[in-house]
């Protein structure tokens, strides 16, 4: 008969699964510091010995790291999404930019949908504090806080998916703007004019979603990378343009 006899899990592998799923969910996220172990220990309601043997599983896989008198911190598990070689190439050819724009409207339009329909209310709950947060960053006309929470709200939609893979690809991809790979975010605040616009454009995501119109919610997001993508060409040119006019004054100071 196929039947095997049932065995008691050990407690390190019951801790393994539930850190394991708190970093694939994205609640555990890259390079954050974990509680004490006595703290953990309690928390998880384990022995010491069978928390370590536990980190220490996690640890050979890479989810998990340790830092010199520092803890136990989540693995850089982004760190691994590109390679070096071709972090450099996204810095050096302004044809990535681009790309990276289409590749974010195609899959946050993607998101947006599902954060409107499969979002829980606690979801949606997360990113109007994250909008509201941007209006009073952008009261205090702060362009680098503005630009962070940008960013972090349009994660907060990617996670409200409820899509793992879509989570990470885009946490890795948005971890690459932050380092300034694809283009200087805050640019995009100094303006005035620009900045009010997208700060429309956000709370006009921001409404679909918590209306829950799936349909608006894309559009609103294409419509937002749509005027990114035209502002970023806008900008980009600017600063051709005003290359070639330093060549010029440069030689008429020359004659």
């Amino acid at each position: 008969m196929p039947f095997q006899r049932i065995e008691a899990e050990k407690l390190s592998h019951s801790v393994v699964k539930q850190i394991e799923q708190l970093i694939l969910r994205g609640i555990l996220r890259p390079r954050e510091r974990l509680p004490s172990e006595r703290e953990l220990s309690e928390r998880l309601g384990v022995s010491r010995p069978s928390l370590r043997e536990a980190v220490a599983e996690l640890q050979s896989r890479g989810l998990l790291a340790a830092k010199a008198s520092a803890g136990i911190y989540v693995g850089d598990v982004l760190g691994s999404a590109f390679s070096p070689a071709l972090i450099e190439l996204f810095s050096a050819h302004e044809e990535a930019v681009f790309d990276y724009i289409a590749f974010r409207q195609d899959l946050e339009g993607i998101a947006a949908e599902r954060a409107a329909i499969h979002g829980s209310d606690t979801d949606l709950k997360v990113i109007d504090t994250i909008f509201h947060k941007m209006e009073g960053a952008h009261r205090k006309r702060n362009p680098s806080d503005e630009a962070e929470l940008d960013a972090e709200f349009h994660l907060a939609i990617i996670e409200a998916s409820h899509n793992v893979i879509l989570l990470h690809m885009m946490r890795a991809t948005f971890d690459l703007l932050r380092q300034g790979v694809f283009f200087n975010r805050q640019q995009m605040f100094r303006n005035r004019t620009t900045r009010d616009m997208l700060l429309d454009q956000h709370r006009a995501i921001n409404d679909a979603i918590q209306a829950r119109d799936a349909a608006a919610a894309k559009a609103a997001v294409v419509h937002h990378l749509d005027y990114v993508t035209e502002e970023l060409s806008a900008l980009k040119q600017s600063e051709k343009n005003e290359e070639i006019a330093q060549l010029r004054y440069a030689h008429e100071k020359d004659r």
